[in-house]
């Protein structure tokens, strides 16, 4: 089992899955909506129940004549019912939407991408870079308040690595420490109060 191939292949996956998705929203946005509207909202007259008519219309023509069909009065009654109607033009970006929600959901998929390469891969490849045994602690050389001394020990001697990350090791290691630190005090604060 190679850990480089199961990366690769989900990344793999994460793109085909962000292709299928720009695909199908580009296809509901050409289908099913415009970039203009005009919106009409018309409260019930007389029997009649109030209703929300939409039309892709110019902003010249948006008003209860050209957005309201079928008109639900007759003859007089119509001027009457469209003066009850409030009618706006709305605009908005339908490629700013796209371009936004294609950059949430690759924001996404590289989070989930690291999240699985800290799950799982980046264990075997300590185990398989540094040897398991040189990472396994015994209860007896460090105690329990230090668990990844020794991990921290060979990950700072070792040269191969870019400088970077052996910072980024660094800090999570000092961190690893911080939590096994406030982990003691508030067991030793427990049994104090007990």
């Amino acid at each position: 089992w190679d850990p480089g191939q199961t990366v690769h292949l989900l990344f793999m996956y994460v793109c085909v899955m962000l292709h299928r998705t720009h695909n199908q929203m580009k296809t509901y946005l050409l289908q099913n909506s415009e970039d203009i509207r005009c919106k009409c909202i018309c409260p019930p007259y007389r029997d009649i129940e109030g209703q929300i008519y939409k039309q892709n219309v110019s902003l010249k023509d948006c008003n209860c004549l050209h957005v309201v069909e079928p008109m639900p009065v007759d003859g007089k009654d119509v001027e009457a019912y469209c003066l009850r109607c409030e009618c706006k033009y709305e605009e908005r970006s339908s490629g700013t939407i796209k371009v936004t929600i294609i950059m949430y959901l690759s924001i996404l998929g590289l989070l989930l991408l690291y999240m699985v390469y800290l799950t799982l891969l980046e264990p075997m490849l300590k185990r398989r870079l540094f040897g398991h045994s040189q990472l396994i602690q015994s209860d007896d050389d460090v105690g329990d308040q230090q668990p990844f001394a020794n991990a921290h020990n060979v990950l700072s001697r070792s040269h191969s690595r870019p400088n970077m990350l052996n910072k980024v090791e660094h800090a999570q290691q000092r961190w690893r420490r911080q939590v096994q630190e406030q982990r003691k005090s508030v067991f030793d604060r427990h049994v104090v109060l007990s």
